[in-house]
Parts: C-alpha cells; structure tokens; sequence
C-alpha cells in the first residue's frame, strides 16, 4: 500500500475514530469490563525452555496418538472413528478443542474467537462435503444438493464504509472513476486467464501444479499487479484487504500465486456491471453465531474421554516398536508418556519442529521457511443496536476501508430477531508475520487494544463506546501460515508418504509422512501454505485413515 493511501486511509477512519472517542469520557472507556481469552500463552511458552529427557509421572498406551486439537487433529479423530479404530487419543494444548475455529459466549451471547464462516464447498472439497452431510447441513433434494438455509448467511451479507457513508459489497464501487472501474475489469480478466492455464483448488492436495503458479509463487503479489498496470488505489486496497482477510499479511508480502489463487481457486473476481461466468457464481457462506466454533464442537463431540485438554506436547520420537510421545498435563501437573503404534502430528510446523527432535533436515527447513501472522479478535458486547451513517443496511460483514483492521460480524446477524438490539461484533486485524507485531501484541495492555478498534470503530459508529458493556480479546501470536513468495515450491518439494518428490510428478503433496519417521503422518493446513479449513480437515482426514490402516514395510 502506498504512502498516499496510508494517508488518506488515516484521515477516513483513523481521524474520525479519535474525534468520536474524543467526545467519549475516561469514565465510560474505564466502565467498560473484558480482558484477555481463550488462549494460554503461558503453555505455549514452555516449548521456549530447554526439554531434558525424564522419567514420566504416568505412562499410557493406544494405538493412535493425535498431538494437536484443532481442524486436522479433529478430523483425522474423525476419520479413525469412521474406519473403525476407536483406540486413540487427541491431546489439546487449550481447554477447548478447535485451535483457530473456535468460539465463546460474551454475557451470554455466543460469538467466534477466530474462523468465522465457510464457504460452500466444491467438489474438490468432497471430504468436507461428506461432513457437512454427516451433520445435516447438506442433502440431496430431487436430484440436487441444498443446504441448510439456516445455516447459510443471510441477506444483506457485506457493506463497506467509504468516502462516509456505507455501501452495498466490499469493492468501493460509488464514485470512483472510470480508471479505477477499466482497472477492475483488467484484474478480472487476468483471473480468467489464470483459471484457463493452471487449476486452482481448495483444497490443494494431490492437485496438479502448472508452472505458471511456480511463476506467480516467485514474486510478490504488489510487484505482479505493478507488472500488469495495475496501480489503482481501491483496488490495491481491496486486493490488500483480501489477503489480510484470508492469509494475515498484505500484498506487500504474500506471493502473486496467493493472491491470484484467492480468487481462481472459489469464485473468480467480476467488475462491477459483469455477470458471473457460468460455473462462477458464489456458492454461499455457511455461518453460526460462534463462527466455525460450531462445525469444531460437532466434531469434538463424539470423541468424549479420547479427547484431553490441557496438554503440552514436549517431545515425540519413533522407537523399535512405535511411537512415544511426553506431555505435560497442566492440571494435574505430571508428565505423561504416551507410547503408540502411530502418531497424527497435527501441530503447526515451528512446533513440530521443536518436538520432533529425530526428524531429519527437510522437517526443519520447511519450519524455518514458514513465517506466522500474528491475529487480534475482539468480541464487542453491546447493550443495545449501533445508530448508522447512511447507506446500506447493518449486515453481516462490515468492512472500514482504509483501515488497519478487517472489520467486524455480528454474532446475531443470523437470529430471525425483528429488531436489532443487544448483540456482540466480532472484530477482526491481522498484524503480520514479523516479530514486532507479535511482541506488540503480546506486549500491549488490553486498555491499548480496547481504545484503538473503539477509536477505529467511531468513524461509522460515534455511540460505539457508550454502548459497549464488555470487550474481550483474544491474542494469536502464531495464528497461521503466510503464503510468502517460494511457499508452494517448498511444499512441492516436500516428499509425499511414499517418498517421492512432488516437482517431479507435477502435483502438490497429499498424504504427509513426517520425513524419516514413516509411521508419523503430517496432518495441519501448514503443509498446504495457508490456513483454511478446508484444508485443515482435508489433511487431518487422510492422515487419519493411513494412521488407522497403513502398516510400513
């Protein structure tokens, strides 16, 4: 994003914001309750102190170890249940399983701390079609699929604040010039023309890879779209916002592949006045009021006592006859030796890494060439509904442009209420891979971070800190993987479960064996370059099944 755009994005929200909190006294800021949730950085922390090897407080055995409850670690559970291996256990650094798609209640009002929606899936996505029909949501009605239309977003789904007042979508269409709606037009064209060459996927596994996307994953997205004339500063902005939205980082420093892949891999990318090409029309979003913490409830579920919270993972290593894996259990304060036949390893890989002491070179040469985007997500309680600038209805996406965070949800946007009233705003703000921007969130008081997304907030909403009762805010130092330019050739090269390398048979890794420890399988969506749940659950259902059938020579 360019100097001039920073600036003007300060004096439409950033300005506005601090007049609006300058009408705001001390006493309200300070009557405002909340604090920090949902994460225990003080667990994560341990794998910072050196691990010695010692004798273990307990010892317990299964067949199957998963180390790490979020999507992947859900999902393979899921899939030893369906190929009939109940003996398992999932152990969970958090109290909750879920990791990023989780959710919580503020006062009372269910709300996400993290992933928010999915999109309807397509048919490269047919395991998670499998559990979205397992869970009710999807069904074949006279010979098509319908979903749930509960359970799908309504109507109106998005606006954004811009030039003042609020607009219908995302992409600032009212008032901008005919530049800026040619340059609109150019990028669609450019996603066609991608689409045509190469084929974008989610999920990505076991998928063909073109060179073309080997080109586009060698070169920023920003310095792509300046190759292409592309310099227009709403649709930078709105390009930079997406990959915010969706990777943690900017166009500044994902790869011209994520960007691209952004829009070829769902739904395309249409000017404004252009209809959709067949097969391109947007599925829906399906969405609860506690975001994808509802779709990790469900499948956390069934799992009862095989489920345990509260677990460090310190060390994992194969011996003569399996897997031994040592955590420490918080509550009880012991440590607990786990010894296995297989083990899912459902970590990010800067953790993986850190507990996989055997593992060869590539494990940790894949870790260090994956950088982490650092996420803030606080929940607003408010007592009563927002007055509104003018412009399009309240809805269930709303997006500030030129602002440094993403916006917020509303947790009720899917009750079939009358009238609005008391409801919680999720908001949203990515801060980067680097680690200033996780010392800063980690270091800053709440009161800071309560202050600036009111501040940020008072532009469209001047009564918002009068009435919010409660903020709380929950910290992701590592939230997930940035798609940086090199990510798909690294994890090209990664060697699938058989060994071979994937560059040469022009297709992106599936099933991933930790490399030199053939009965540990790879199952977190690191390994596809970018945090989705589709690929998440994709990765953690096939390593589920191998660990519940695969016997190594």
């Amino acid at each position: 994003m360019n100097v001039a755009l920073r600036r003007r994005s300060l004096l439409l929200s950033g300005a506005g914001g601090l007049l609006g909190l300058a009408g705001c006294t001390r006493q309200t800021l300070e009557g405002i309750r909340g604090g920090f949730a949902g994460i225990a950085q003080d667990r994560g922390h341990l794998l910072r102190e050196p691990w010695q090897e010692r004798a273990p407080d307990v010892t317990r055995r299964t067949h199957t170890v998963i180390a790490g409850g979020g999507i992947a670690g859900l999902a393979a559970a899921r899939a030893l249940r369906l190929a009939g291996q109940d003996d398992f256990a999932l152990l969970e650094l958090e109290d909750t399983a879920g990791g990023n798609s989780r959710g919580m209640a503020v006062d009372g009002i269910a709300c996400p701390m993290g992933a928010h929606y999915l999109p309807v899936p397509g048919d490269d996505a047919r395991h998670v079609q499998d559990l979205l029909e397992e869970l009710g949501l999807r069904r074949r009605v006279a010979g098509r699929w319908q979903y749930d239309e509960l359970h799908l977003c309504h109507s109106p789904q998005e606006r954004l604040f811009f030039h003042g007042h609020w607009q219908d979508g995302l992409l600032p269409v009212e008032g901008v010039g005919l530049g800026t709606l040619a340059q609109y037009r150019r990028f669609a064209a450019l996603v066609a023309e991608a689409r045509r060459e190469a084929h974008y996927t989610v999920p990505m596994v076991n998928q063909p890879l073109a060179q073309v996307q080997l080109a586009q994953d060698a070169m920023l997205f920003s310095a792509w779209l300046g190759q292409q004339g592309l310099t227009d500063p709403q649709l930078r902005w709105y390009l930079d916002y997406c990959c915010r939205d969706d990777f943690g980082a900017g166009i500044d420093t994902v790869s011209a592949w994520a960007g691209t892949h952004y829009f070829a891999s769902r739904h395309g990318f249409h000017a404004p006045g252009e209809a959709p090409q067949p097969g391109d029309e947007e599925a829906g979003l399906l969405t609860w009021p506690e975001g994808n913490g509802w779709l990790s409830r469900q499948l956390a579920a069934p799992l009862g006592e095989r489920l345990l919270a509260g677990r460090v993972v310190r060390r994992i290593a194969a011996t003569q006859g399996g897997i031994e894996l040592d955590a420490w259990d918080v509550a009880a304060q012991r440590l607990e030796r786990w010894q296995a036949r297989r083990c899912v390893v459902a970590l990010p890989l800067f953790i993986a890494a850190r507990v996989l002491p055997g593992a060869d070179s590539r494990w940790r040469e894949q870790a260090g060439q994956a950088p982490h985007a650092a996420w803030l997500v606080a929940n607003l309680r408010l007592k009563t509904a927002l007055e509104d600038r003018p412009g399009a209805a309240p809805s269930w996406d709303n997006v500030l442009y030129g602002s440094p965070g993403l916006g917020y949800v509303d947790a009720l946007h899917q009750s079939l209420r009358p009238v609005p009233g008391e409801t919680v705003l999720s908001y949203y703000r990515a801060l980067g891979p680097t680690a200033a921007a996780r010392q800063e969130l980690l270091a800053r008081p709440w009161a800071h971070w309560r202050d600036t997304l009111l501040a940020e907030l008072a532009a469209p909403h001047p009564d918002l800190a009068e009435k919010t009762t409660r903020i709380d805010i929950v910290r992701y130092g590592h939230a997930m993987r940035v798609p940086v330019p090199g990510t798909l050739s690294q994890i090209a090269a990664w060697p699938n479960a058989d060994g071979r390398n994937q560059l040469s048979i022009s297709k992106l890794p599936g099933l991933l064996a930790v490399p030199g420890e053939p009965r540990m399988f790879y199952a977190h969506a690191d390994a596809s370059g970018y945090s989705v749940f589709e690929e998440a659950f994709t990765r953690g259902h096939l390593a589920g099944l191998a660990a519940a059938g695969h016997e190594p020579g």
